[in-house]
């Protein structure tokens, strides 16, 4: 298998604190099963909210999340890890008191390519990154750092592997 040095790729998505949103991210440069060529997500960095903005919990005793996932098929709504589309989970978790001071703020991975011996192999030409909110939104936006490489299969693999994801 062929390999390219590692590059990265980066999306973001408002969230709204109320509705599930999707963006897609087109590979239409990196990938191409018919030309055997595919994409392997080595790592993904998430960042929730602006570095200057704030995070908080609305009202007091309360608790919120923001969610993303990266998947290689459009939804209409967040996905369970057991589902063939989903390339990466995670979510931001928040608690106040009841003076609404944020008493407790965590981030999780859920599922992720460094989670993998290899990564992840995507043989679609558009994956979609989604977001979205129970309680409140924690934050504005969520992005993502995805450090890839191209490589090369054989035909009938790439083709597969680009059939499976859709």
């Amino acid at each position: 298998m062929a390999k390219s040095d590692s590059f990265f790729i980066r999306a973001s998505i408002a969230t709204n604190g109320t509705t599930f949103a999707t963006t897609s991210i087109d590979l239409g440069a990196y990938v191409d099963a018919l030309g055997k060529s595919v994409l392997r997500v080595h790592n993904l960095a998430v960042q929730y909210g602006s570095p200057t903005g704030s995070v908080g919990v609305a009202g007091p005793s309360a608790t919120a999340s923001t969610s993303f996932q990266i998947t290689t098929q459009s939804q209409t709504d967040m996905q369970d890890a057991d589902d063939k589309s989903v390339v990466a989970s995670g979510r931001l978790i928040g608690a106040s008191d009841a003076a609404a001071n944020l008493q407790m703020l965590t981030d999780t991975l859920d599922v992720a390519p460094q989670h993998w011996t290899n990564g992840y192999l995507v043989g679609v030409e558009q994956i979609y990154l989604a977001t979205d909110s129970v309680g409140n939104a924690l934050v504005d936006d969520v992005s993502v750092v995805m450090e890839c490489t191209v490589e090369t299969l054989n035909s009938s693999a790439a083709m597969a592997l680009a059939l499976s994801q859709q």
